[in-house]
């Protein structure tokens, strides 16, 4: 709450110097004509203040300075000694055509915003719906969270998770559908849906994923293909199920990472037919002060400016070490972030799972 109240802070003061920027300019231009005389002719400078205006703030606003350069001209066209000369008709003219269309971009501009919010506001309904936030507690664990969309204004893409209680302990997917946009979208809902079936009644992780196949044969015909991981926590130990996704990341109590890469690679879900056997469960320990960090390849493959992969392995023992997993995980995102030098080029999910100590 501390970080949110800041960023809105910092926000507001930002917005309030960019305000001012429209005035200053203008007021600049008024100090140089000054001092500078007639011979300069900085009059139709002013033009630069409802231009401005345009970009840092509305209508109104857009009008105020347009306002003021008409107010400001008619003293400095006497101190030029250019009333009643054509200059000055030029530059009363100029001001009110840039105020007008500067006004009228203002009112578009204002549109498009309104229509983006609300088709933000659809977009985090929809994920509300088909990827709900995870429960932060499941007995001994603790559960933090990061989802970055590549579409960044649509913050839903093609990366799905989720947490249900199976028989013997909590059971969790975290994947990635081949593809983008909405058939992508609707992909990764579908299978949400069919693992929170299969992860209540299936005895065996092995039968979650033969569900999930099964779900998806049917569903897709061999057009799409899901990369996946399931798991199942149990007392002391964790199984794995990896149907051609990238590892998850064993950070142990005292300081070590794992890479828990399974003895023989599958293929993703959708493509199991295509392959003589699916994927082999397999366990690690996965004790008290443990932690495994579930992510999608948009973070192992998200490169900076200079094409180099983020060093996930070498960062997130050093990131994840903060004491609520939250707090910990927002901190790898927003170094992932920093890595790239800016949004994401492809769908980035992190799921962060802690065992407490007693």
């Amino acid at each position: 709450m501390n970080r949110f109240v800041a960023a809105l802070e910092s926000r507001m003061g930002t917005q309030a110097v960019l305000r001012t920027l429209p005035f200053a300019a203008m007021a600049t231009v008024v100090v140089l004509d000054l001092l500078a005389g007639p011979s300069l002719g900085l009059l139709p400078l002013l033009t630069l203040g409802p231009a401005l205006a345009a970009v840092t703030g509305g209508v109104r606003h857009t009008a105020l300075a347009g306002l003021v350069a008409l107010v400001l001209s008619v003293p400095l066209a006497y101190h030029d000694e250019l009333l009643g000369r054509p200059q000055i008709t030029i530059t009363l003219v100029a001001i009110v055509g840039v105020t007008t269309a500067a006004m009228l971009a203002c009112r578009l501009r204002a549109e498009g915003e309104r229509k983006l919010a609300d088709v933000r506001l659809v977009a985090e309904t929809v994920q509300r719906v088909l990827l709900p936030p995870v429960p932060r507690r499941a007995g001994d664990l603790r559960i933090a969270l990061s989802y970055t969309s590549a579409a960044v204004e649509a913050r839903i893409g093609g990366d799905l998770y989720d947490i249900a209680r199976g028989p013997d302990g909590v059971r969790l997917i975290v994947g990635d559908v081949q593809g983008k946009g909405l058939d992508a979208v609707e992909t990764a809902a579908s299978v949400v849906g069919a693992f929170r079936e299969a992860a209540y009644d299936e005895p065996a992780l092995a039968d979650v994923g033969r569900r999930l196949e099964d779900h998806l044969a049917r569903r897709l015909g061999g057009e799409k293909f899901v990369t996946a991981v399931l798991a199942e926590v149990r007392e002391g130990e964790i199984s794995l199920l990896n149907y051609g996704h990238p590892p998850p990341l064993l950070l142990t109590c005292d300081g070590r990472v794992h890479r828990l890469e399974p003895r023989e690679e599958a293929p993703p879900l959708g493509l199991v037919a295509l392959a003589p056997t699916g994927p082999e469960p397999y366990r690690c320990a996965f004790r008290e002060g443990d932690q495994i960090l579930f992510y999608t390849d948009g973070v192992c493959e998200a490169r900076d400016r200079g094409g180099s992969f983020y060093p996930l392995e070498d960062r997130a023992p050093r990131l994840l070490r903060a004491g609520d997993p939250q707090d910990a995980l927002d901190l790898l995102e927003r170094d992932l972030v920093s890595h790239v030098g800016g949004p994401v080029p492809d769908d980035a999910a992190m799921l962060l799972v802690r065992r407490e100590r007693p």
